[in-house]
């Protein structure tokens, strides 16, 4: 009943999200939540921008379909059992998604938007769900944080929510990421036994799928920060309930390779920043993407790329995972290599062009 249950929990959050995407689709079209071309954006044409309630509503029919399934249908108990950190992370969901809405309907100050992200991650933390250890990725000694683990914990969430969104530049570049990194949050939650964590990725898994339907080139509908906000968010809670907390030795390590591509986007993006002078929250034209998208490569084609790179990452989180210490440090050496061969090919620590969103 394993697998088909988190089949089952992935196809309800699909199908929800395939049959409200056009009613989204609609009306972020009459009420003028669109995104315009120009700038950074590489789109033509008027999109609507609102497809983050699709998949949000997705993602809620699987939660209570598996909620459900656990007191009706003699599922193993995982919700309900676990209790308080679950209804931490979905109060916390849910106040990062409306917070995404707010912005994609009356766009927000980034201060504002920061806010609302560390209030979401507060309300998670304030449940008991937090990075507690550090443990050494190759091998021997805990430290326990103390006091510490409330800051690590609120810089791991709001960073998890905010390199998704800045690597939301392209037609299902954010949604296939996200999908990749859910599958592998799955398939090690389930080896693991933290079945809490299996059944969440599972709901995040089946709704990115569904919403590829409609965001895949040549989109018809964009997520907005209300999606950008909620699959990192989501994503960073997975790995909180789950990889963290069943993988002792490797703590951080797994899901930061993951979720590798976007976090490699972010740091490169604030070094280039920084070396050649320029404020580092200021937008430019220098993400993964657009150097692909320079090097002659169509939006299919580089979307494509990065979801190769991203499931090569996940490859190795999973290498890290079960292989022991000195095939972890191969691993890593070998993906920092790709990283970095990567960066140097397209030119990600070079000055690239700003433009305003």
């Amino acid at each position: 009943m394993g697998v088909a249950r988190y089949a089952i929990v992935a196809l309800v959050a699909a199908l929800v999200t395939l049959a409200v995407t056009p009613l989204a689709r609609l009306a972020g079209a009459r009420w003028g939540i669109v995104s315009r071309p120009g700038g950074r954006h590489v789109h033509t044409g008027v999109i609507p921008r609102i497809g983050g309630v699709a998949m949000f509503a997705g993602f809620g029919a699987a939660v209570v379909t598996e909620y459900l399934g656990e007191r009706l249908w003699g599922w193993a108990p995982v919700l309900t059992r676990l209790g308080r950190p679950v209804v931490g992370v979905l109060i916390g969901i849910t106040t990062v998604f409306l917070v995404g809405v707010l912005d994609d309907v009356i766009d927000l100050k980034p201060g504002q938007k920061l806010l609302g992200q560390i209030a979401a991650a507060g309300i998670v933390i304030a449940f008991g769900v937090k990075i507690s250890l550090i443990s050494n990725p190759f091998g021997g000694g805990i430290i326990l944080l103390g006091v510490l683990a409330y800051p690590i914990t609120l810089f791991w969430i709001v960073g998890f929510a905010n390199v998704i969104n800045l690597i939301d530049g392209l037609d299902g570049l954010a949604a296939g990421v996200t999908a990749i990194a859910s599958l592998s949050f799955l398939v090690l939650s389930v080896q693991s036994n933290v079945l809490v964590a299996a059944a969440l990725a599972a709901a995040l898994l089946g709704a990115c799928l569904g919403f590829l339907r409609y965001n895949f080139n040549p989109a018809s509908i964009f997520m907005g920060d209300s999606g950008a906000l909620f699959l990192g968010f989501t994503l960073a809670c997975i790995s909180l309930l789950g990889v963290i907390k069943s993988v002792a030795a490797i703590t951080l390590v797994v899901p930061l390779l993951i979720i590798g591509v976007p976090i490699f986007d972010t740091l490169s993006a604030i070094i280039r920043r920084s070396t050649h002078g320029q404020p580092i929250q200021m937008a430019d034209k220098g993400h993964i993407h657009h150097r692909l998208l320079g090097r002659g490569f169509n939006q299919r084609q580089t979307v494509l790329i990065i979801y190769v790179w991203s499931i090569a990452l996940a490859f190795g989180g999973y290498a890290t995972r079960w292989a022991p210490p000195i095939l972890r440090v191969v691993t890593l050496v070998a993906l920092a290599s790709l990283s970095g061969i990567m960066a140097h090919w397209l030119g990600l620590f070079e000055a690239a062009h700003h433009d305003d969103e």
